[in-house]
């Protein structure tokens, strides 16, 4: 195995001082009054290029030698390690080629873009990604830059794990990391360890792509995945075999979450934090939230936010997954007859009931079945389950026939 050292880290953080923000830790009182102990975000999602990600790739760039720049880099990422390696290789001069899954968030195409890089689309996840990024290698010759499994960018991601001790002076107990490659968790658990043996380091995946989690289970590397997520900065379905040998030493568990719970962790954090997070950078948050990870009272327990660059549209699709689970939110499909008045005595209970009409569709020419009835599909803004249960038996107790969706 390739080590990778205590020394190694504090050394990028030497390289990386003039280009990395040392990012803030900020308490969430709300978790910390929920988990009886002390909860702080480690905010990589204000990062410089809105992820962890350029900590690594900028220390990689600055090792490269004369030559290996004259060629060039070309990198494979679900977006954010792009940004990283496109603003390295522009502040360093070279020229940058990044292969990308061609369901990549828009934004994070365009700021890849916006840096200078060429993007090339290609898969449907990561994996397929790197694929075309070793083909393209092979054709231009440029140095190839992997967004994880790499001493360099490793020891960068590691410079996360230095800023927490200092901003803590030292008193850490827990931190909750995504994992995807492993490259951050296996910098953050270096860097601590190193630091204090004694901090516990606790990996988060997705559990649709719960690669490195089946890999600690069985003790070797191990392709898993079984759809696809909107944690997309952690999809990676085969984790690296030197992040995995560092994960396995100094990481003390792995638990997973899922795509419902990531969804419902974003939105707690734009309501309690004011933090936008992706889905990667919401895991930390979700294994909380959930009981996947409960703190023990008192200790100082930091959740990761890796990155923040979401696209508005798939962020937009997330906030009614998640206002549908927790209650606020609620779709229906009626049945009403096809007579005057029918279509606002609906809306009359709704109203009674305390809930809002987001929108409304109401279909009168259906035939067969629904000749003599027509069919309202509503959206509906609720405060809680109380208040559907409420909507629900007004409506039995008004014959209506309606369906919760």
């Amino acid at each position: 195995m390739e080590k990778v050292t205590l020394q190694d880290v504090q050394e990028a953080k030497e390289i990386i001082a003039g280009v990395a923000l040392k990012t803030d830790l900020l308490e969430n009182v709300r978790l910390s009054e929920k988990t009886g102990a002390k909860v702080y975000y480690k905010c990589e999602n204000l990062q410089r290029t809105g992820s962890f990600k350029l900590r690594g790739a900028c220390n990689k760039i600055a090792h490269l030698t004369d030559e290996e720049k004259a060629c060039g880099v070309i990198a494979s990422s679900a977006g954010n390690h792009a940004q990283g390696v496109a603003l390295g290789a522009r502040n360093a001069g070279i020229k940058a080629t990044i292969c990308m899954p061609a369901n990549a968030p828009v934004s994070k195409v365009a700021a890849t873009k916006s840096y200078g890089a060429e993007v090339v689309l290609h898969g449907a996840v990561y994996d397929d990604a790197y694929e075309k990024a070793v083909q393209v290698q092979k054709e231009t010759g440029a140095t190839f830059l992997h967004p994880f499994n790499d001493k360099y960018v490793i020891a960068g991601q590691g410079t996360i794990g230095l800023e927490i001790f200092e901003q803590l002076d030292g008193n850490v107990d827990t931190v909750l990391v995504p994992i995807g490659g492993g490259g951050i968790i296996a910098g953050i658990a270096t860097a601590l360890k190193g630091l204090n043996p004694n901090i516990k380091v606790v990996g988060v995946q997705t559990c649709n792509v719960p690669s490195m989690k089946a890999s600690f289970e069985k003790g070797q590397v191990t392709t898993a995945f079984n759809d696809v997520t909107i944690a997309d900065g952690i999809a990676v379905k085969t984790p690296g075999d030197l992040t995995f040998d560092i994960i396995k030493e100094n990481v003390d568990s792995v638990v997973t979450v899922t795509e419902e719970e990531i969804a419902q962790a974003i939105l707690f954090m734009m309501e309690n934090q004011k933090l936008v997070s992706e889905g990667a950078g919401a895991v930390s948050t979700a294994a909380i939230l959930s009981g996947k990870y409960k703190p023990a009272k008192g200790e100082n327990v930091v959740c990761v936010v890796s990155g923040g660059n979401i696209d508005i549209n798939t962020l937009y699709r997330i906030m009614s997954v998640a206002l549908n689970r927790q209650g606020r939110r609620v779709n229906i499909v009626a049945e009403l007859p096809d007579v005057p008045g029918s279509l606002s005595k609906l809306v009359e209970i709704v109203a009674k009931c305390g809930g809002n009409v987001l929108t409304i569709t109401q279909d009168k020419l259906s035939t067969g079945k629904y000749l003599k009835l027509q069919t309202v599909e509503a959206t509906i803004e609720t405060i809680d389950f109380e208040q559907i249960e409420k909507m629900k038996s007004e409506f039995i107790e008004n014959g209506i026939k309606v369906e919760f969706l």
